[in-house]
């Protein structure tokens, strides 16, 4: 088959780098990065995270083609800030964002296998019966 090896989705290459910035010539306070080996995911999420933003006035991306696997953003802000700032704060957003839903989705499971064993702790049978559903419950 003539597909590429799937680690070349993701991972660089000799001498290639994460990101690239270019700084825009026509507009002011612009600046085009292109990130390498990202997907539609990572382009989204930066887009509407920097669109947050009041002193950001543009943020569009692309990605050129389906079978190259970059993403180029594009990010325009008032005089007072710069691209590169608000793209690093729109990073900084996310991670943090990502840590609250890991930290309630880690919550939420414990919780959930709190209330599990509770409730096989009150039902006859052996360990193996329970976990395979095989307990019968006499109300």
């Amino acid at each position: 088959m003539n597909a590429p090896d799937r680690f070349e989705l993701f991972v660089l290459g000799e001498g290639q780098k994460k990101l690239t910035i270019t700084p825009d010539t026509k507009l002011p306070n612009a600046a085009t990065f292109t990130l390498q080996k990202e997907d539609h995911t990572i382009g989204n999420m930066l887009r509407m995270q920097l669109l947050k933003y009041k002193e950001v006035l543009f943020a569009g991306y692309k990605v050129p083609h389906p079978l190259e696997h970059c993403v180029i953003l594009k990010i325009q802000t008032t005089p007072n800030t710069t691209p590169e700032n608000m793209l690093m704060r729109a990073f900084d957003d996310l991670y943090k964002e990502f840590g609250t839903i890991k930290t309630k989705f880690e919550n939420e499971f414990t919780l959930h296998d709190i209330n599990d064993d509770n409730s096989l702790r009150n039902v006859g049978g052996s360990s193996s019966d329970r976990m395979y559903g095989n307990v019968e419950i006499n109300f």
